[in-house]
């Protein structure tokens, strides 16, 4: 499948989507959010992919935010069509995907780039990267999930703070509130984040997606009920019956 927005290769069993809008700081607009949600299906349909990695391109921006020109002169209805539809065709996509997806946030993430990353499993950023929501400054606020993810993150008291004041912070801070789990310099932070893409590759790919499943529940009432069926279900899969008998044999498991 062909992009225009964005770019698609693979590291091994590692597929690296690259948001490549330079000229705009790699602004999510409608086009872009639909190619990601191509591309994500395309990667969760292939076996040969065991990760996800989401960058942008160049040295300065991760993704500055929603392309506020798409929708400066929208009513109620057509607002709400926007939040709900990008909702369901990327950001929930990209939380409920069956395999690993990792943010490699090299630079701005602001608004929707910060709600882009939010729903990723996994951050990772690079030291001139800032983070922030800054809808409150056009009258509006986070409509891609950002209330919701950014308390699970760091707390309400950080989250309400953060939102309501629209700062950004840098990257170094991010990583103290748990809003990212690691900062490299940017000539490392796409190599380390391929690095560990490849480790989690090397695990099983069930077992893997049955974890995302029940730690996505984990603040539903129903996380403990979600484990205990994940874990029983495992045992009738190939997955674990390699992964056991590689234990057994001493040897590493194929999966």
């Amino acid at each position: 499948m062909s992009y225009e927005n964005i770019i698609l290769e693979t590291d091994q069993k590692t597929a690296v989507i690259t948001i490549n809008r330079p000229q705009s700081l790699n602004a999510l607009n409608a086009k872009t959010i639909l190619e990601l949600s191509r591309a994500l299906d395309e990667v969760s349909a292939d076996p040969q992919y065991r990760a996800v990695i989401i960058t942008g391109s160049g040295e300065k921006s991760f993704v500055a935010g929603a392309d506020i020109k798409e929708f400066s002169d929208f009513g109620t209805a057509a607002a709400e069509d926007l939040a709900r539809n990008g909702q369901n065709i990327l950001f929930n996509k990209i939380e409920n995907l069956n395999k690993p997806v990792i943010a490699a946030v090299n630079g701005f993430a602001l608004g929707g780039g910060l709600e882009l990353a939010m729903a990723c499993h996994i951050r990772y950023a690079s030291e001139n990267a800032r983070l922030g929501l800054p809808e409150v400054t056009l009258g509006l606020i986070p409509g891609y999930g950002g209330t919701q993810r950014l308390p699970k993150l760091v707390g309400k008291g950080l989250a309400n703070e953060l939102i309501f004041s629209a700062k950004m912070i840098p990257a170094q801070r991010a990583k103290e509130i748990g809003l990212v789990n690691e900062v490299f310099s940017l000539e490392e932070l796409l190599p380390k984040t391929k690095e560990l893409a490849n480790t989690i590759a090397q695990n099983s790919p069930m077992g893997i997606s049955k974890a995302i499943a029940a730690v996505n529940q984990y603040d539903s009432g129903h996380g403990f009920e979600t484990e205990i069926k994940s874990f029983g279900e495992l045992f009738e899969m190939e997955d674990k019956k390699e992964g056991v008998a590689a234990f057994l044999e001493k040897r590493k498991p194929s999966f």
